[in-house]
């Protein structure tokens, strides 16, 4: 246990507050491209399932990524992973604003989705152990929350604006790109190694046969799956879906686009918090079921900007917050403390693999030969699939444990 005169909170704020840009950045610069592409279309002639297949690259590289640079990061530290991660994404934002075709782009997105694969499992890593255990879940979220806000929440009105005032869409790329620079030289200069080295041969790092022993890792990974395909297939398709079959136009598109990143905000900051106190598992079940709801309600909503905002918030409140809860603490709690990143890396990795990969390349697929409004029954699918995976989790919060733990105590 933690002793709390000796803890340095001061230094804890300052961590997840670069974690937190970290992953907000993360988010921008990899679904500025979704607001984007209507207009990129035309200029690169690309179709609905080149959509698909450019999300689908990204998530691909993202996940075997995450599943190799989290093992790493467990065996060589958090900075030497953590640094060049946001300098390469960063970079590679900018040089999409050249790319000339889908070949361009797909390679682009590729190598960037190595850079932002290899900063989320280590990221959620470091918060953890920066956190004190009566705030992992909070931190968690607000480490997590930023991704939704810069990268789902600005992003939309970034772009749509952007378009207004620069010549091309190609400057739009360039502008994200410089925040991260920023960022790397202050994360180099602040940011401390909080790897937890490997203190006996039962609890080596980086060990996936090991991680993959604990039943709650096996679970979060088809969570994983089945959560990314909802949010996903909703992220990517949805921009298209509210301009060429609802007929919004390109400001509407971006105000309820943005509904998508403020309810991931608020959502990761309120639930996994809540989560502290009524544990996680109850919470992600909750969560599943709302989300569920949400998704149904939206399928049977035209073109009515205001409300078809309240439910796309409604739909990624509770769907980020048990991502975050997933990722963070239910993998975390889950796995002795040297294999965090590691387990964490399986989770993110397999789960982008198959939900941020294969999902929008299937997604894609339905739209181009089927109708884009019928991608949204692959969103609800994954969650209905979901929310049978959560039923079988174990808890693993702090004050529940401690609860059920407790002696009994005898009522004279």
């Amino acid at each position: 246990m933690n002793n709390d005169k000796n803890w340095n909170t001061r230094y804890e704020y300052l961590a997840v507050a670069m974690l937190a840009l970290g992953f907000g950045l993360v988010g921008l610069d990899r679904f500025i491209i979704l607001p984007l592409f209507p207009a990129m279309m035309a200029e690169l002639q690309l179709d609905y399932q080149d959509l698909g297949n450019i999300s689908a690259v990204l998530a691909i590289a993202w996940g075997i990524s995450s599943v190799l640079m989290g093992r790493l990061s467990d065996r060589v530290g958090r900075r030497k992973i953590l640094i060049p991660s946001v300098l390469l994404f960063s970079l590679l934002a900018g040089v999409s604003g050249l790319a000339t075709g889908v070949g361009a782009l797909l390679l682009i997105r590729a190598v960037m989705g190595i850079s932002e694969g290899a900063f989320t499992p280590t990221a959620i890593a470091a918060t953890a152990e920066s956190s004190h255990p009566s705030r992992r879940g909070l931190n968690t979220g607000i480490q997590q929350a930023f991704f939704p806000i810069l990268g789902l929440g600005l992003a939309p009105i970034v772009a749509t604006q952007l378009l207004l005032v620069v010549p091309s869409w190609r400057w739009v790329f360039v502008i994200v790109s410089l925040p991260g620079f920023i960022l790397a030289w202050f994360m180099w200069r602040k940011l401390r190694e909080t790897r937890t080295p490997a203190t006996s041969s039962s609890e080596p790092a980086g060990s996936w046969k090991e991680a993959l022993r604990h039943r709650n890792v096996v679970l979060n990974i088809a969570g994983m799956f089945c959560m990314l395909t909802s949010l996903f297939v909703l992220s990517v398709m949805m921009p298209n879906y509210l301009t060429d079959y609802l007929k919004l136009d390109m400001q509407q598109m971006g105000f309820v686009m943005s509904a998508i990143g403020l309810g991931g905000f608020l959502g990761q900051l309120i639930l996994p918090g809540l989560s502290d106190r009524l544990g996680r598992k109850p919470v992600v079940v909750a969560s599943f079921l709302a989300t569920g709801l949400s998704i149904w309600l939206l399928m049977h909503t035209g073109a009515e900007p205001l409300k078809l905002f309240a439910l796309l918030f409604a739909t990624t409140f509770f769907n980020f917050s048990m991502i975050c809860m997933t990722v963070g603490p239910l993998t975390g709690e889950s796995v002795p403390a040297p294999l965090v990143s590691t387990a964490t890396g399986l989770v993110v990795g397999i789960g982008e693999v198959f939900g941020g990969g294969v999902a929008p390349a299937l997604a894609g697929y339905i739209a181009q030969h089927h109708g884009i409004q019928n991608t949204l029954y692959l969103a609800l699918g994954g969650v209905a699939l979901g929310l049978v995976v959560a039923a079988f989790l174990r808890e693993t919060a702090p004050v529940r444990l401690r609860n059920r733990q407790a002696p009994a105590v005898e009522v004279p």
